[in-house]
Order: C-alpha cells, then structure tokens, then sequence
C-alpha cells in the first residue's frame, strides 16, 4: 500500500548530493548549500490548489480542443487541432512530470494518482519513465550512467552504420516510443518489464501497474478504431501523439546538448557539475503552455521545485551562478539546427569533453 510521505527516492538524491555538495565547492565558486539559500523556501514547497488548476486546465483545453474539432470537422482545422493538441498533450506530460518528481504535492499516493491520470491517456507508462527519470537526475551529464541525451565515444561513432546515425541525429524527435522499448543507445531495458536492469526488484508492483494502465489505453484506442475506423484513429490520436512526441524529444534533446555543455567520465564528474551542465530556452508563447519546462537549470539542482515556481528560483540562483549559468534567447529552430549538426560524439578519452562533429556545418571548436 502506498504511503502518505515523499518516497525513499527523493530522500535518497538529496542524501547523495549532500554528500557530494562538498566536493563540488573545492572545483566550483559556490556550493549547494549557498544556491539552495538564495532561493526563497516557498519555492520548495508545492501548492496543492495551484498543482491541481494546472492539471484540470490542461484537462479542460484538451476537452475543449475536441470538441470543437469533432464539431467543426473541417480538414482546413483538423491540423490546427493536430499542433494544438499535441502540444496539449506535451504540456499534460509535465504536470505528470512534477508527479514524478514528487512536487505535485506532499502526498505520493496523490502524485502517483494525478501522475497516472496525466500519463497513461497518453501512453506514458508512468512509473516505468517515473523510475528511468530518476536515474537521469541522478548521473546528469555522466557519460557513462545518464540516461537520456547522452553522447557517444569518436570510435563509437566511426563504427556506427549511416542509418543508425540518421536516426540519432537527424530524425530523434521520433525517438521516444522506441526508447520506452529499448531503452537509450548502447543500453538495453524495456519500461514496461519489472525484469528490466531499469528497475529494483521492490519496483516490480510499481512497473506492473502502470504497464497494465497502458495496456487498457492501448485496448481503448483499439476498441474505439474498431467503432470508429483508422480515419477517426488518425484525427483524433495519432497525429496529436505525433506532435506531442516531437516536442518531447525535441525539448529534452536541448535541454542538455548543446557545443559548450560539458560531459564528465570517472571522477571528474560529481553532480552539482552534472546538474548544471543543463540549458534554459526560451520558447516564446509556448513557455506558460508547457509549463516552463525549458527553465531547467534550476529543476536540475532542486528537482523537488514545481514548475510554477522555477521562474523565480531561477533569477534567484543566476547571479550566485554566472558564467556557469547557461541560457539561450535565439530562436528554437536555430538552436536545434547548431545542435544536430555539432553534437555528433565527444573525445575517447578526458574527464571533462564536449561535443563536436565532422560536419563540415558544424560550429568551429
């Protein structure tokens, strides 16, 4: 039975950068403790009335958005209900996010309900990501033990087949449903096996619900294709999950790729450099839409502060940090193009590398 108190998980990151807080400070001009105090402590505590207006707002304009398109049934709409939505869905996923990371609210029998509610409608196995999101926080920029965005060895490059490298660099924004399958490059590991070296065998019941709850919705959309044909399925469904895995995968690919981010091997990492080796975007219009989810510094270092209050730990923590503080005002499209044409490997060797690549348009180093 689920408990009423923030789970071990939580307790167990904030033990283990404690402990390496102090190594930080003898390589870094400031320490955990010093950003942690310059944020105001309301910042840390999650506002169950505001959590849940997100939730239902989200809920709300989705609602909305069907039934306005299913009213209208006009194909001048129906892709502008496609970008529309699948935008909605993205903005659904991180308040599932927030439930992850236990700052929805202070009950974990609540997050994971709320999370479950967010994620599963769009065939997110929550627990299985909850778990895998988990061990990315906690190796962030660690070449060898992150689990999302990381780079590949030179050597490894030079040996990987073209298709492969199309794939990885040139169309990943479609990478996400392979990834809950396979899990990341080089890795192996379903999402939705409890016997997956993803997960502890005391997460076993945690990975069989949420596998299950993905599996009805699955049954749902193809009980409702059968009433309703492939043509409903693909209006509906399958072009807003489309749009809406496209902004995952391109969200989380910029969060932490990037020619000047540094990656870590062996002892050279420790996690406030990993933590701030992360990037904020801006994304114009879309920021209140999804959440501010691009300012994501500030979540790598406190990942218990919920979305609504990232802002503002943000511009507290920014002139503790400095030059270490990374940012990007240009346009999302010209970020993203620098990135996939740059970041292609890092050195075979090092402590700390960066990214570069052979491409003849890539960023000079």
């Amino acid at each position: 039975m689920p408990s009423n108190s923030i789970p071990a998980d939580s307790v167990k990151l904030h033990h283990t950068v404690s402990s390496q807080s102090s190594e930080d400070s003898a390589k870094l001009p400031f320490t955990l403790q010093e950003l942690k105090a310059a944020i105001p402590p309301e910042c840390f505590q999650p506002d169950l009335g505001k959590s849940l207006f997100y939730f239902f707002r989200d809920i709300l304009i989705i609602g909305l958005l069907y039934a306005v398109a299913n009213y209208l049934d006009s194909w001048f709409f129906w892709p502008i209900f496609w970008l529309m939505q699948g935008t909605m869905f993205w903005a659904l996923f991180v308040v599932g996010h927030d439930c992850g990371h236990q700052s929805f609210s202070k009950k974990k029998w609540l997050n994971d309900l709320i999370g479950h509610l967010a994620h599963t409608p769009i065939l997110v196995p929550y627990h299985g990501w909850r778990i895998s999101h988990r061990t990315h926080h906690l190796n962030t920029g660690n070449i060898d033990n992150d689990e999302s965005w990381y780079p590949v060895s030179e050597s490894q490059y030079k040996e990987m087949p073209w298709e492969q490298k199309i794939g990885r660099y040139y169309v990943f924004f479609l990478a996400y449903p392979v990834y809950l399958f396979k899990r990341s490059p080089n890795k192996e590991g379903s999402h939705f096996l409890p016997s997956s070296s993803l997960f502890k065998p005391s997460e076993k019941w945690d990975v069989i619900t949420s596998t299950v709850l993905w599996t009805c919705m699955v049954a749902l959309l193809g009980f409702l294709t059968y009433q309703w044909g492939w043509l409903w399925l693909l209006k509906n469904y399958a072009a807003p999950y489309i749009v809406f895995v496209i902004w995952l995968d391109v969200v989380t690919f910029l969060h932490h790729t990037e020619p000047d981010i540094p990656w870590y091997r062996g002892e050279e990492w420790t996690f406030l450099k990993g933590a701030i080796s992360s990037i904020d975007r801006n994304y114009g219009l879309i920021n209140h839409i999804h959440h501010d989810i691009g300012t994501h510094v500030a979540h790598h270092i406190f990942l218990n502060i919920p979305h609504y209050n990232l802002l503002k730990a943000t511009e507290a923590i920014k002139p503790i940090m400095g030059e270490y503080f990374r940012e990007s005002q240009e346009p999302i499209w010209k970020s993203l193009w620098r990135s996939c044409i740059s970041c292609h490997f890092v050195p075979d060797s090092g402590g700390k590398v960066y990214y570069t690549s052979n491409s003849k348009f890539a960023k000079p180093s």
